[in-house]
């Protein structure tokens, strides 16, 4: 049997917690910024967990994670 490998894409853009949670970054911080103001900007620069019913999906994508 072969070996799993990693979805390239998806090992860019979550990350394994170390109670083993999966995290993501927020949308929406990458252009047209001066309309957003800056409390808004704070808030995306955080991270967030992703929700639930995707974490079966993201983790099959990352089974070396």
């Amino acid at each position: 049997m072969p070996k799993m490998k990693t979805h390239r894409g998806a090992a860019k853009r979550f990350k394994k917690t170390g109670t083993g949670k999966i995290t993501r970054s927020r949308p929406n911080k990458q252009h047209i910024l001066t309309k957003k103001s800056a409390k808004r900007k704070r808030k995306l620069r955080q991270t967030t967990l992703i929700d639930r019913v995707d974490a079966k999906r993201v983790k099959q994508m990352l089974p070396n994670l």
